[in-house]
């Protein structure tokens, strides 16, 4: 079967014409063509009549338009390819046909010329010269592999044997000669020095999205820090509020006891009870009172002044704090539990272990002696008599303790 397209080898695309094959190789550069058998498709769209070339054109053409609909009319189209018709000016046939006519009959035709070592290289390989001369013809000199390919791809074709002709006066493209070693050589290097153009390219374009990933990390980490920060000040603003409101509310407390401890005198003294205008007392002497103590603090009080106390002075060692608070209810507990018990209400102040957990911090020998402990042998030791110890003492010393490990805002102020 004749040539009805040609065929670039080395995007596949198939053209129409000699016309079409030249605009394609001055577009891609491509010089590899070669006759096909294989027509070029005309698929025509029923809705606005626009031609495609090939199945993709026309899926791209539904995509873009939403036409679906395609009458396939390569058959009317086909037609053998001409590549040896000499090129015509075409004014010159439009107003003297019969000339341009005469013109094509007298024409000369004269074997094309190929590449000579190209040809002794095919006719060493077996092909006859007509056959030889035609492959290299018709693929463009382009190469002794393109020309066996298109062998191959015609080897059926009845004029296979014969030897092309082509005018004598049609311009022909000198044979395209094969690269030396030298120039192949140099080829290699342009196409490595292209490679490591385009690699450093890469890297860099890589790196570049590398350190805005890093930048943008970074960021985020730094948001991340501030927002912690924010909520660790949220935080230590709700624990000194609810210290001062802890206060407060013990102040209130206080103020209330001591106001019925001053009504419950009046009344034993027979003294009526003090008007409230009267029980008000002016600003300046409420400042002056607010500085002299009314009566003695409790034990329990003095206890969680104490613990208190011992908590400002270690506070940034909370879990050394807390086993102090722990240790002290152990010893509190086994002297509650035991109180007969001598061994539990006898502590030896240089024990390692007792300096570990409560002698060296501030405080903790104070808590145990309002608890009733006295220092003997000349203060190695810390004793409770059994005379003097009082379940209500022990008791209310628990009880702050436990206080004081589980309240979360015991002494942060």
């Amino acid at each position: 079967m004749a040539g009805v397209s040609l065929k670039c080898g080395d995007c596949g695309a198939l053209l129409r014409t000699v016309e079409e094959a030249q605009e394609h190789a001055e577009l891609t550069s491509h010089s590899n063509f070669s006759e096909c058998t294989e027509p070029v498709l005309n698929l025509v769209c029923t809705a606005c009549s626009k031609p495609c070339r090939s199945k993709t054109e026309s899926d791209l053409h539904t995509k873009r338009t939403g036409h679906t609909e395609f009458v396939d009319r390569t058959s009317e189209a086909v037609k053998p390819i001409s590549l040896e018709a000499p090129k015509v000016d075409a004014t010159y046939s439009s107003e003297n046909p019969s000339a341009a006519a005469s013109t094509d009959q007298n024409e000369e035709m004269v074997v094309p010329e190929v590449d000579k070592k190209l040809l002794e290289e095919l006719e060493t390989m077996g092909f006859s010269t007509a056959r030889a001369t035609r492959a290299l013809h018709y693929s463009g000199n382009a190469g002794l592999e393109a020309a066996v390919s298109w062998i191959v791809e015609h080897e059926n074709d009845p004029d296979i044997d014969q030897m092309p002709l082509v005018p004598a006066n049609t311009k022909i493209e000198a044979a395209k000669p094969s690269l030396t070693p030298e120039e192949l050589k140099a080829k290699q290097q342009e196409l490595r020095e292209r490679a490591r153009k385009k690699k450093e390219e890469e890297e860099k374009r890589t790196e570049r999205e590398r350190e805005k990933e890093r930048i943008r990390i970074g960021k985020e980490l730094l948001e991340a820090k501030r927002i912690e920060e924010e909520n660790e000040r949220k935080r230590v603003l709700a624990l000194r509020k609810a210290e001062k409101e802890e206060e407060r509310r013990a102040r209130e407390k206080i103020k209330q006891k001591l106001e019925e401890d001053k009504a419950e005198r009046r009344r034993r003294l027979g003294l009526p009870p003090e008007e409230p205008s009267a029980a008000k007392p002016s600003p300046v002497v409420e400042e002056k009172k607010s500085f002299v103590p009314v009566r003695p603090a409790t034990k329990a009080e003095q206890m969680r002044e104490c613990l208190r106390s011992l908590k400002q002075n270690h506070k940034e060692d909370d879990a050394r704090v807390k086993r102090a608070f722990q240790t002290l209810l152990t010893y509190v507990g086994n002297v509650a539990r035991n109180p007969n018990e001598e061994k539990f209400r006898k502590i030896r102040l240089t024990n390692q272990s007792f300096q570990e957990r409560v002698g060296s911090l501030k405080g903790g020998i104070e808590f145990l002696e309002i608890c009733g402990f006295e220092k003997i042998d000349g203060g190695e030791f810390l004793f409770l008599p059994r005379d003097k110890v009082e379940m209500a003492v022990l008791n209310s010393a628990g009880s702050e303790l436990d206080s004081a490990i589980k309240n979360p805002f015991f002494g942060v102020l």
